[in-house]
C-alpha cells in the first residue's frame, strides 16, 4: 500500500476551515494544524480532530506537503518561521503572491488557489470550487494537479500572472457587490426598512448571470440612460459625497458599456444593408 503524503495546514482561517474538512473527506493524511492565533488553531482542531499548535517551531519538521492558507502580508514572514524539509512541496491558496515566494525554502513549491469567498459559517461543496494549479516544474504541477483532484472536479493550470488578473476580476465580481449590499441596507436601515426586501433581487440578479453574459442581464436607469432617475438619486445622496461619487462612477460605467453596445449593433445594421447582394 503506498504511503500518504504527512501534510501539514498552516493558518486556521476561513480557507482553511474549509479545506481541512475537504482534505478529511477526500482521505488525505493531515497530520497537523498550525495558527499563530491559539484560539483560531484550536478551534480548527477541535472541529477537525487533528493536532493544533500555535508555536511555530512546534510545527512538525517532516512534513511532505505545507500548505499556506494565510494571508499575503503575512506569508513571506511565516515561511521563514517554520521549520521544513527542502524536498517538502510547499504550496499557497494564494491569488495574488508569486508561487516563487518559496524559491529559497524547497526544491518543489507551488498555488492551489480556489476561486471562492469562504466563510466559517457558510457550508460549501469544494468539489464545484475551481482550483488553479501551478507548479514550479512540469513533474512538480502534475504533481499539484492530481493532488487537486482529489478535492475538486474543476481544475485549472494558470499561471501566476493569469492568477493576478483572476484575483483582480474576482474582487470586482465579489467583494465590491458584497460592500454594495453593505451600502444598500444601511440605506434601507437609515429609513426604517429592512434588507430582506432586497435578497429576491440579488437572488434573481446573482442567477441571471449563470444563464446570460452580464451585459444581457444589466438592467436599470442607466442601462435605460434614464436621466430623471438618475438626477433624482443623486439628489438624494448629495449629502454623502463618497456614495454620490460611486453612484455616478458606476452609472457612467454602465451607461458607456450600453452606448458601446447600441454603437456595435448600428454597426452591425449598417453592414448588413451595405452588403452587396450576391445571387
Amino acid at each position: 500500500m503506498e504511503q500518504q503524503d504527512k501534510i501539514i495546514l498552516i493558518g486556521a482561517g476561513n480557507v482553511a476551515h474549509h479545506l481541512a474538512g475537504t482534505l478529511l473527506k477526500a482521505g488525505e493524511n493531515l497530520c497537523q494544524i498550525y495558527s499563530r492565533t491559539l484560539d483560531s488553531a484550536r478551534q480548527l482542531g477541535m472541529k477537525t480532530g487533528i493536532s493544533y499548535t500555535a508555536e511555530a517551531n512546534e510545527v512538525y519538521p517532516d512534513g511532505d506537503i505545507y500548505i499556506f492558507c494565510v494571508s499575503d502580508d503575512v506569508l513571506p514572514s511565516i515561511i521563514k518561521t517554520i521549520r521544513m524539509p527542502d524536498d517538502a512541496l510547499l504550496l499557497h491558496t494564494s491569488g495574488s503572491q508569486p508561487m516563487d515566494v518559496f524559491k529559497s525554502y524547497s526544491k518543489h513549491y507551488g498555488v492551489i488557489y480556489p476561486v471562492q469567498t469562504f466563510s466559517k459559517k457558510r457550508e460549501l461543496d469544494f468539489r464545484e470550487i475551481p482550483l488553479c494549479v501551478e507548479g514550479n516544474t512540469d513533474p512538480v504541477k502534475e504533481r499539484i494537479k492530481k493532488f487537486a483532484e482529489k478535492l475538486s472536479d474543476k481544475i485549472y493550470e494558470i499561471d501566476s500572472v493569469q492568477r493576478k488578473e483572476l484575483h483582480l476580476a474576482a474582487v470586482f465580481a465579489c467583494n465590491f457587490p458584497n460592500y454594495l449590499y453593505q451600502v444598500a441596507g444601511k440605506l434601507l436601515e437609515d429609513k426604517g426598512l429592512s434588507f430582506a426586501m432586497l435578497r429576491p433581487l440579488i437572488f434573481e440578479t446573482a442567477h441571471k448571470v449563470m444563464l446570460l453574459n452580464p451585459e444581457e442581464a444589466q438592467t436599470g436607469p442607466a442601462k435605460r440612460g434614464d436621466e430623471s432617475i438618475m438626477n433624482m438619486h443623486k439628489n438624494m445622496l448629495k449629502n454623502d459625497k463618497d456614495l454620490l461619487k460611486i453612484y455616478t462612477i458606476l452609472s457612467e460605467g454602465i451607461k458607456e458599456t450600453q452606448d458601446k453596445e447600441e454603437t456595435g449593433d448600428q454597426k452591425i445594421s449598417q453592414d448588413t444593408i451595405d452588403m452587396p447582394t450576391l445571387w
